[in-house]
């Protein structure tokens, strides 16, 4: 079974994504702020990483720059939620590789579909 981690602090928002994921054979666990995701990716590597933008402590760019640190060699995709839509707000994940944008208010059904294809791609199932 794929393992999704999910890093938003708004319970409502993991809730749904969380029971959305489960729903389509994912195991799901999550984090309140880039610090805690950090904590938890020494433990357990993800299969997929989602993360809201606008957190906490640590928040989603300062969380994928510290990854691509910590973990240079790292192969999980990274969703990164935002609601902002302007260029310079995006243009900190050029040398990221293997991340990619969903905007904001994201349909669960979209956000499972695009986990979906990407395992799918890769040659993984759920």
């Amino acid at each position: 079974m794929k393992k999704i981690l999910i890093v938003d602090d708004h319970a409502p928002v993991v809730r749904v994504m969380r029971l959305g994921l489960e729903d389509a054979g994912f195991h799901v666990t999550s984090a309140h702020n880039g610090s805690e995701c950090l904590v938890r990716l020494c433990d357990e590597i993800p299969d997929f990483l989602v993360t809201d933008v606008d957190m906490p402590r640590m928040g989603g760019k300062e969380l994928c720059l510290a990854i691509g640190k910590q973990f240079p060699n790292r192969t999980f995709p990274i969703i990164v939620l935002t609601s902002r839509t302007e260029l310079e707000h995006r243009n900190w994940t050029r040398d990221i590789p293997n991340l990619e944008f969903m905007e904001k208010p994201v349909s669960i059904r979209r956000l499972v579909s695009h986990v979906q294809r990407s395992f799918a791609v890769d040659g993984s199932q759920a």
